[in-house]
């Protein structure tokens, strides 16, 4: 099968990859970019391993083809830190212990991430609700529900100076 081209921007870089159109973004990000915090749990869409911020909203890279990644914006867990500073998230991520074996950690803080960009002061059920597609066997659930709210709170303590 032919490869195609696909033109992307991923943590603010714009990206041009050849791939098979059978290919995935998770794919595209791990092998051809070497963007390896995303991670692959299952390859059905099932676990949230691999979910990352495409055109603003959470993703199962697993899920999307590369023909569908055309023109799009991804960010990846390796685009949440800035200028070597970990993303107030990572930093309560790790404060809270909300990370244990680290394996469902990148799909977590990026959906997160997601739940943020729509909703600057989610409720905890609000968080819950949108961590209801990943899946941790370490049980970090209540830790990462924690991260996310001390993340709310220093963002508005931030703003208030």
């Amino acid at each position: 099968m032919a490869e195609i081209e696909v033109h992307l921007t991923v943590n603010l870089l714009p990206r041009t990859v050849k791939a098979e159109p059978c290919c995935t973004l998770l794919e595209i990000l791990r092998d051809k970019l070497g963007l390896t915090g995303t991670k692959e749990g299952c390859g059905a869409g099932d676990c949230g391993a691999c979910v990352v911020i495409m055109d603003r909203q959470a993703v199962n890279a697993c899920l999307v083809l590369a023909a569908q990644a055309e023109g799009t914006e991804v960010i990846t867990v390796e685009g949440l830190a800035e200028d070597g500073r970990l993303h107030p998230l990572q930093q309560y991520f790790a404060e809270k212990w909300a990370l244990q074996c680290g394996f469902c950690t990148p799909g977590m803080l990026m959906s997160c991430y997601a739940l943020l960009l729509k909703n600057s002061d989610p409720t905890p059920d609000e968080i819950r609700d949108a961590i209801a597609g990943n899946l941790c066997r370490c049980g970090t659930y209540q830790s990462v529900v924690e991260a996310v709210l001390a993340t709310v709170e220093m963002t508005r303590e931030a703003a208030h100076g």
